[in-house]
């Protein structure tokens, strides 16, 4: 009987240490790509060439990086909401 319950119990925390892993996925998936196309999608009137220098200054991660990505996409009056989002997923993990 002690058996079946060190087969439960071992297999519960496999599902849920596997459902952390996947939890995790979309973030460990960030990069200047899914900052430039966040960008343009919710900014269609955004500069492409401005856009793609913020993503890649914010793909270094950082405070500085993001600054950085930031100020730029606010400078092309990217809204700060949208400009901060696109840059937090800029840093390439």
């Amino acid at each position: 009987m002690k058996l079946v319950r060190r087969v439960a119990a071992a297999g519960c925390t496999l599902a849920l240490a596997l459902g952390g892993v996947v939890a995790l996925a979309p973030t460990a998936s960030a990069t200047p790509q899914g900052c430039y196309y966040y960008v343009m999608e919710k900014h269609p009137g955004a500069d492409t060439l401005v856009v793609e220098d913020a993503c890649t200054l914010g793909a270094a991660g950082g405070e500085e990086a993001f600054r950085a990505c930031y100020r730029l996409l606010r400078d092309d009056y990217v809204p700060a909401v949208i400009a901060a989002e696109g840059c937090r997923r800029a840093p390439q993990e």
